[in-house]
C-alpha cells in the first residue's frame, strides 16, 4: 500500500516575535517494510532548511526565521510505501529465557532504563498491581494481554492532558491520549525487563475501522523487542498490533526524543498551535479536509535568563 501523507502545522504569535528557530521530525523512516518514496517540507515565511539525522536515525529538518513575524506555517507531504506482512507467529517470538539471554549480550540499556517521560511512580505501581502484572507464558502473549489491558483500562479523551503531563496524571484519571498510553506501556515493559521504545508517526484511518485515536492528528505507539521477531509494534490506544496502517516517522526513548516540532522564539507573545493531518491511499481522491485540531494554545515556558520561549505539540 502507498499512502499520501499531508501534515500542516500553524503557529501564531500575538503580537509577534522577533525570531524563531525550529526543528521538525515529520519525514517517515525508510527501513524494513516501509519506504519513504518522496518527502517535502514547505515553510512560510521562507527559510533555509538544513537536514540531518539524529543518533537514532531519524531525519530532522532545522531552520531559523529571523526578523519579526506573527505566524509560521509548515506543510510536510510524503508518499510512503508499506508492504503488507502476516501477523507475527507467537512461536517465533522466543521465550523469556531467550529474551533475557539476548538482553544480557546486547546493547539495550537505553530502552530498559527510565527516561524523561517514562518514569516509574507510586500511581503506576498501583496500576501494575491491579493488572497483576507479571511474566506469563511467553513474552509475545504477555505483550498482547498488556496491550488489551491498557485499551480497556483507559478512556481516550483528546486534550485531557498536556504535552508535558507526567504519566501519573493519566493513570490517576484513567484517561488520556496516545502519547500518555505509549509512555505508560513503555514504563511498565521496562520494569519487567522488556526493551521498549516510543514511535511517533501516523495511523491511516478508514471508515470501516473503529480506531479511538483522533483522525487529523499525529499518532504514537510502542515497539517492544522480542528475540525471534526483533522490534514489534503495539498500539495500546487502539488495541492493535502494528501493521500496514502504522506509518513510522521517528523512534526514541520517549516523546522527548521525537516531538514533531520543537523550537524557541524570542519575544513576549501569546502563541497558538493548530495541526491538520490527512493520510489516504495514494491512488484515492484527496479526502475532504477536516478543520485543524488545536493542540496547544498559549503555552509559553520561559527559558532561564533569556527572552525566549519553547513550544512543542502533543501527539493525540
Amino acid at each position: 500500500m502507498i499512502y499520501s501523507v499531508r501534515h500542516i502545522t500553524s503557529f501564531s504569535y500575538e503580537p509577534g516575535v522577533r525570531e524563531s528557530v525550529m526543528e521538525v521530525r515529520m519525514q517517515p523512516r525508510s527501513e524494513g517494510r516501509q519506504r519513504c518514496l518522496t518527502f517535502s517540507l514547505d515553510v512560510v515565511p521562507n527559510a533555509n532548511i538544513m537536514v540531518y539525522q539524529d543518533y537514532l536515525g531519524n531525519s530532522v529538518q532545522h531552520f531559523d526565521i529571523p526578523g519579526r513575524h506573527s505566524r509560521v506555517d509548515l506543510t510536510a507531504q510524503a508518499l510512503v510505501e508499506i508492504q503488507e506482512a502476516s501477523a507475527p507467529n507467537p512461536s517465533d517470538a522466543g521465550s523469556w529465557e531467550d529474551l533475557d539471554t539476548q538482553i544480557a549480550t546486547g546493547d539495550y540499556w537505553e530502552t530498559l532504563a527510565p527516561s524523561h517521560y517514562a518514569q516509574p511512580s507510586e500511581a503506576l505501581d498501583r496500576f501494575a498491581s491491579e493488572l497483576h502484572l507479571q511474566r506469563g507464558e511467553n513474552p509475545y502473549e504477555f505483550l498482547l494481554q498488556l496491550n488489551e489491558a491498557m485499551y480497556q483500562a483507559f478512556e481516550y479523551v483528546p486534550n485531557s492532558t498536556a504535552v508535558d503531563s507526567p504519566i501519573s496524571d493519566a493513570v490517576r484519571t484513567r484517561q488520556g491520549v496516545c502519547q500518555d498510553f505509549a509512555h505508560i506501556m513503555i514504563t511498565l515493559l521496562r520494569q519487567i525487563h522488556i526493551p521498549s521504545r516510543y514511535v511517533s508517526g501516523y495511523l491511516a484511518h478508514g471508515t470501516e475501522k473503529k480506531d479511538r485515536s483522533a483522525d487529523g492528528a499525529t499518532h504514537a505507539w510502542v515497539e517492544a523487542f522480542l528475540p525471534g521477531l526483533a522490534w514489534v509494534a503495539f498500539d495500546p490506544t487502539n488495541n492493535l498490533v502494528g501493521g500496514e496502517r502504522h506509518i513510522r516517522v521517528a523512534i526514541g526513548r520517549d516523546y522527548a526524543d521525537v516531538p514533531p516540532t520543537r523550537g524557541v522564539y524570542k519575544g513576549e507573545a501569546e502563541s497558538g498551535l493548530s495541526v491538520l493531518v490527512t493520510v489516504s491511499p495514494a491512488n484515492a481522491p484527496r479526502p475532504e479536509e477536516l478543520p485543524p485540531l488545536t493542540v496547544v494554545r498559549s503555552r509559553p515556558a520561559r527559558l532561564k535568563d533569556l527572552q525566549e520561549f519553547q513550544y512543542e505539540q502533543q501527539q493525540q
